[in-house]
């Protein structure tokens, strides 16, 4: 017997999607949500978007035109989930206890936090030094199996694993 595989993956509400997104993510989030043996969370993530977009009227904004293109690029619902990542407070109760879990300098040695502080020298914020710590809240909390995303994010998910365990 096949045990079904959660897929938990999202995208920041940082404006329009492009092709970029289209071709990157949405193309395989479609074609995982009508394989049987996944069950799919994807999500809107403004949370994360909040590290570096600041103004919440235009993140709220983004939420409903990502959210249709998710469904426009054939993602199918009977085996899958879109939601706001700010609509489900268990992940950030989750967050908090992650933060009591990790050492802080496991955070500031991460290579992602470090290049957003380069790139932006004036928004160097406490929520990008923690923005892998609500990322391994995303999935830990559905305990995801799958957690499709660029190769930018693959330190976030050796944190998140090591949470885990």
């Amino acid at each position: 017997m096949t045990r079904v595989k959660t897929v938990l993956s999202g995208i920041r509400a940082t404006g329009k999607l492009h092709l970029g997104n289209y071709l990157g993510a949405l193309v395989r989030f479609a074609r995982m949500s009508t394989d049987p043996q996944y069950r799919c969370l994807f999500f809107v993530a403004d949370l994360h978007t909040l590290t570096t977009l600041k103004d919440g009227e235009a993140i709220k904004a983004n939420l409903p035109a990502i959210i249709l293109d998710y469904l426009a690029a054939g993602i199918d619902l009977s085996n899958s989930a879109i939601y706001a990542q700010s609509h489900v407070p268990q992940v950030t109760e989750l967050m908090w206890y992650l933060n009591c879990l990790t050492m802080v300098p496991d955070v500031l040695n991460e290579g992602a936090y470090k290049a957003k502080v380069v790139q932006d020298p004036t928004n160097n914020n406490v929520g990008l030094l923690t923005y892998p710590i609500l990322m391994a809240a995303d999935i830990l909390g559905p305990r995801a199996h799958l957690v499709p995303v660029g190769k930018d994010q693959k330190a976030h998910l050796e944190l998140a694993a090591g949470l885990a365990r």
